[in-house]
């Protein structure tokens, strides 16, 4: 995102977060209102058009999406009312903001944390579900059945509303970068990093407890870890957060040791 993007979608935000009666169907709303405009570029333009008053946008959007709740409503106006660098961002703004309003719903950022993580494991370990919910040509109400069919009833409706929308609506990316995105926007919300750890053996939930305290006094901020088991790594401990990683695994060891005898 350009830098008015950057503005629009933090002004969008501090909406959101004063909103009212926020619930997963305002979450839903702004998703299916996100999955609309990218599959329009006429309304895609319009709305990302600065020479355009913002009571006619937001007119227009109530005209195109009469069944808006007040939430999503108000958000939208905030949106339609900001600067974007292009229709592209506004896509990606409007998607953001319906997965945070997704997540704050009803409080239960966690569980949904916990579950897109564990879907995303899931899809990563199986070529075939991995086609078929990242295929650029497969039918997107196909892939939206699957979705229903592998979590409904069984996951809690915000994260079944979240991987419904990003199989829908990809925009380009790859399948493990979309939940990753998601889980990354859920734990935001409620205030929280994520931190992947892989280590061979489980952790203990004292370990745990003791791994994600020392995160949350370096950087300041809660983390919620996710875990994976991993053999190969032999032992010690890897944590990567957004763009950081710290890897004190035997494996890592063993290739630095590696390379240094080499050089």
């Amino acid at each position: 995102m350009g830098a008015a993007s950057r503005q629009a979608l933090r002004s969008a935000i501090e909406s959101l977060d004063s909103a009212k009666k926020v619930t997963v169907a305002t979450g839903e709303q702004l998703l299916t209102v996100s999955r609309t405009v990218q599959g329009s570029a006429q309304l895609r333009g319009i709305l990302a058009d600065d020479a355009i008053p913002a009571p006619e946008k937001t007119a227009l959007v109530g005209r195109v999406f009469p069944g808006l709740g007040s939430a999503a409503a108000a958000v939208l106006s905030e949106v339609v009312g900001s600067r974007w660098s292009d229709g592209e961002s506004l896509v990606a703004g409007v998607e953001e903001l319906g997965i945070r309003a997704t997540a704050r719903g009803d409080g239960h950022t966690k569980a949904i944390e916990r579950e897109l993580f564990a879907f995303s494991r899931i899809v990563a370990g199986d070529a075939q579900l991995e086609l078929a919910l990242g295929s650029k040509l497969a039918d997107p109400v196909a892939k939206a059945g699957v979705v229903d069919a592998l979590l409904g009833g069984k996951a809690h409706e915000g994260t079944i509303a979240i991987v419904d929308h990003l199989v829908r609506s990809p925009r380009g990316r790859r399948i493990g970068s979309m939940f990753a995105f998601a889980a990354d926007v859920v734990s935001a919300a409620g205030g929280r990093r994520i931190a992947t750890v892989t280590t061979a053996v489980p952790l203990t939930d004292t370990q745990q407890a003791r791994l994600a305290a020392a995160l949350a006094e370096r950087h300041d901020t809660d983390f919620q870890l996710n875990l994976i088991v991993d053999p190969d790594v032999l032992g010690g401990v890897r944590v990567q957060f957004g763009g950081d990683v710290i890897d004190g695994t035997v494996a890592a060891r063993m290739i630095d040791l590696r390379l240094q005898l080499a050089g």
